[in-house]
């Protein structure tokens, strides 16, 4: 599976906050070593902020990160930037904001490689002034899902311990 920047970013700020559930990111750490998760170059470039999520890259294995600089990657995002370029549904500035993202990458590495991609937004036919994820994943025939699915598919377990104990 591949997360989203965002999946991570959101995790650390907000639900999964390292002090209040560090054995999210012990899980995390589990998959991305055992190779269940991956995380595409250009996703790893726009975690950038906070600092301790970017330290917490630092740590993670060098085999978890993988590259979208290959020829097969690079010729399916052409194909996703064409279906962006062409749609008239969205705007202009969606379309150039999509295409400085790892969004299309993101979709191409898996379209490629036949992995499933983790996000935290969901598909909206209607939407104009974002490319949503889901949207391009739909259209190119990427499975992808939330973050709870991904740790229920994972198995991941956060238990609670009393400190009493």
């Amino acid at each position: 599976m591949l997360p989203d920047a965002d999946v991570i970013i959101a995790a650390h700020r907000n639900y999964y906050a390292p002090d209040i559930c560090p054995g999210f990111w012990d899980s995390i750490d589990y998959h991305l070593k055992s190779g269940r998760l991956l995380v595409i170059d250009r996703v790893r470039d726009e975690i950038i902020d906070p600092p301790m999520l970017v330290q917490w890259l630092r740590r993670v294995p060098k085999g978890a990160f993988v590259t979208t600089k290959t020829s097969s990657v690079g010729q399916v995002y052409r194909q996703i930037m064409d279906w962006v370029r062409n749609n008239t549904q969205f705007s202009d500035a969606a379309k150039d904001e999509f295409a400085r993202g790892a969004d299309g990458w993101l979709v191409a590495y898996a379209k490629v490689h036949d992995m499933d991609i983790v996000t935290n937004e969901v598909l909206d036919h209607s939407v104009k002034r974002k490319v949503k994820l889901p949207n391009v994943c739909q259209q190119f025939e990427v499975v992808y899902r939330n973050t709870y699915d991904m740790l229920r598919e994972l198995g991941a377990k956060f238990n609670w311990k009393d400190p009493l104990l």
